[in-house]
């Protein structure tokens, strides 16, 4: 799709591809999925040239230093990105509760966690979901009861992506049993949780992606200060709800699924030494021009939510539609690599041995199965589908 950009939109895009182009070359980009150790020392210098170019929090206020990019600056910002295929550095921390601590935290708050955040200094990760709370969140088991000027905090976090003991969790907890009775979601409470702090056991959760770096967070009589509770007690429910949204928004992943889209033409178009190529067979071609279909009328949902302050239930759309294009693509894409697309090695092998095939065609494997996973995150399809049924049908 094509967009009718203004002199100064086409400006900015222009100089938005020089910036990736320059601290993101054109040799990194197939590999480095495949050789993320190797990738460490760019990763790191895209990271820091972010900062230096005050780049690395766009959609923050000016005042605690962002753009002041339009929002469709923004989309055309991210979207070249994604193509890029570069790093985006501490997503939940940059995109998610960055904007919601400018919004909503005090400023004891502000001053103590912003810098580290804008500057990449900080790791952070969610703290929703439980063993018996999943895409039912406000069904939460985790209490925080008060005791002067702190909270005991016990409970149990599942599923929590980037856990590190030497950072921080934004941890949804029941501070107000009584007030559930009503309604689940009543007496719930936002906490900014220090990992380092006594009680608190992080276990890594395996499966077939290294790099997913799921953990289980346990939470045993943990010391948390009142003061690093956001916004009002109770409210937790309303931040977490506005989070979810901007992140079922972003689980579109119309750009990634365009940069899969593209390679997988290519390869469906070479043509083996005794062979014949993809396209040459009609089913294969016929799956792929479903799936460039299927990827422009994404685009085309997300291009109408750019600029809405509130998106609806259009997010839950994008975020069903998103997890379901990106699964048709890897799927064909895996198909495509044949044998090639079989193995799913650890780093130490792909460090030593190098790629087989095409720079890319290790991590088709796993790419597939991530991507299944695309359907439950940020809640299933199922409950979106409920959303929307609520909230555009009227059921």
């Amino acid at each position: 799709m094509k967009l009718a950009l203004s002199a100064e939109d086409q400006t900015f895009l222009e100089e938005a591809r020089a910036f990736i182009d320059r601290h993101w070359p054109r040799s990194l980009r197939p590999a480095a999925a495949n050789q993320a150790r190797a990738a460490e020392p760019a990763q790191r210098a895209w990271c820091d040239a972010l900062v230096a170019r005050g780049w690395s929090v766009p959609r923050w206020p000016l005042e605690h230093g962002g753009t002041g990019w339009t929002s469709l600056q923004h989309y055309l910002w991210e979207r070249e990105v994604a193509l890029a295929e570069a790093p985006l550095p501490e997503g939940f921390a940059v995109s998610l509760l960055g904007p919601l601590l400018c919004a909503a935290g005090s400023a004891d708050q502000q001053a103590r966690f912003l810098a580290p955040i804008r500057e990449l200094r900080m790791r952070w990760c969610q703290g929703y979901a439980e063993p018996d709370a999943g895409s039912d969140l406000a069904s939460l088991a985790t209490r925080a009861e008060r005791s002067g000027d702190h909270y005991r905090v016990d409970g149990v976090k599942t599923w929590v992506s980037g856990a590190d003991p030497n950072g921080w969790m934004l941890c949804l907890a029941r501070t107000d049993p009584a007030s559930s009775r009503a309604a689940p979601e009543q007496g719930l409470s936002c906490l900014l949780v220090d990992l380092s702090s006594a009680g608190i056991e992080i276990r890594s959760i395996p499966t077939f992606d290294p790099g997913a770096a799921l953990s289980s967070v346990t939470l045993h009589d943990v010391r948390v200060p009142v003061a690093n509770r956001l916004g009002d007690e109770g409210q937790g429910w309303d931040w977490v709800q506005a989070l979810l949204a901007r992140q079922r928004t972003l689980a579109a992943r119309v750009a990634a699924s365009r940069v899969r889209l593209e390679r997988l033409k290519a390869l469906a178009a070479e043509r083996p030494r005794d062979g014949t190529a993809l396209l040459e067979d009609a089913d294969f071609r016929r799956r792929l021009a479903d799936a460039e279909v299927a990827v422009y009328a994404l685009e085309a949902l997300e291009l109408r939510a750019v600029g809405q302050a509130d998106v609806g239930a259009a997010a839950s759309v994008l975020k069903i539609r998103g997890a379901e294009v990106g699964q048709q693509i890897s799927e064909l894409l895996l198909e495509s690599f044949g044998y090639h697309g079989l193995p799913c090695p650890d780093a130490l092998l792909v460090d030593n041995e190098g790629a087989i095939g095409h720079d890319y065609a290790l991590s088709a494997l796993q790419g597939m199965l991530q991507s299944r996973s695309w359907s439950i995150d940020g809640g299933t399809s199922e409950v979106h589908k409920n959303i929307i049924a609520k909230t555009v049908l009227g059921f």
